[in-house]
């Protein structure tokens, strides 16, 4: 089972900008992208298999074909396919919003919560989030604070740049701001409650529905904790190794490559690699498949050392 490239779902939201067109040189019918869904089996929008022998599968075609052995052990803790990937351009900001855990949303929604984590892969000078609140509230503050439109007050606003991680627990209120780009990893959930949108319209002139009740029910009003130690950058010979995120749902490392890198793939789990800068090979044995900066490589489970090479930084996530 050689590793294959994958082909995106976009979305088209009235946020989004074109960088992910020009800079990375996505190709689709859309004027705007605002999202493309680089690792997805999820119903609103699949990857499709882009080289060998399955080119043109969906992704879940794909599985369903070679069984689920190749998603590894570790996936079998899940119902369905774990996780969910996406590089997301906002050239004006999103809603703010929140998403609720397993528990409310297997009630509510019929499908699992949203654990997440972004990586800035670019943001322009100035750009900045919501992360979590600046104070604890209560909910009926809450409650009035969206009503008379000064929720902004209470959230924590932070400015970003590029390189900088936030791990959004289920709950935790936020919100990305104009000018950034971003990797998200999350659960393989599409359920989001808006809480304020700026009173935008849609293409129609209507303004988009909010979620304001079930968003009192599952949104952290305090502070998010402080971020956990993961143990910072590790330098290796030709490349660096960092750890971006640990939790039940997801791992997540980032390589910086110089000349090469090395890395294990084991039958706990597939790996996902997305190329957020420069350009390269991904080589083991008598495999090898190029890359550059906004692809999306899928490798099966399998006990196999993957090398590549070239000069490029990748996001490597597992389960």
């Amino acid at each position: 089972m050689n590793p294959v490239l994958l082909s995106p779902a976009f979305k088209d939201y009235l946020w989004g900008g074109t960088k992910l067109k020009t800079q990375f040189g996505k190709k689709c019918d859309l004027d705007i992208v605002a999202e493309s869904w680089e690792l997805s089996t999820h119903k609103d929008g699949q990857s499709i298999i882009a080289s060998g022998d399955d080119k043109g599968l969906t992704l879940s075609e794909y599985i369903s074909k070679h069984g689920e052995d190749i998603l590894g052990s570790n996936a079998k803790n899940f119902e369905y396919f774990p996780i969910l990937i996406k590089l997301i351009d906002a050239k004006q900001s999103l809603s703010i919003q929140v998403h609720p855990s397993d528990d409310y949303a297997l009630k509510n929604e019929g499908e699992y919560g949203k654990t997440e984590m972004w990586y800035i892969v670019d943001a322009e000078p100035g750009a900045s989030l919501y992360y979590g609140l600046n104070q604890t509230i209560t909910k009926d503050e809450f409650r009035e604070r969206i009503e008379n439109n000064t929720l902004l007050e209470v959230l924590n606003k932070v400015e970003v740049h590029k390189g900088d991680v936030f791990f959004i627990n289920a709950g935790t209120i936020h919100a990305i701001g104009e000018g950034i780009l971003i990797c998200e990893i999350q659960q393989n959930s599409n359920t989001t409650y808006r809480v304020y949108d700026y009173d935008r319209r849609d293409a129609q002139g209507n303004p988009r529905e909010l979620h304001i009740e079930k968003a009192i029910d599952v949104s952290d009003l305090f502070p998010v904790p402080e971020k956990e130690d993961l143990g910072g950058v590790q330098a290796f010979d030709g490349y660096t190794k960092e750890s971006l995120a640990k939790c039940g749902y997801f791992s997540v490392d980032k390589l910086d490559i110089n000349t090469s890198a090395s890395f294990e793939v084991t039958d706990e789990s597939f790996r996902s690699v997305v190329i957020t800068e420069g350009s390269g090979t991904l080589v083991a044995d008598d495999f090898e498949i190029s890359f550059n900066a906004g692809d999306s490589i899928f490798i099966p489970a399998q006990n196999k050392t993957y090398t590549i090479k070239g000069s490029c930084q990748a996001i490597i996530s597992y389960v």
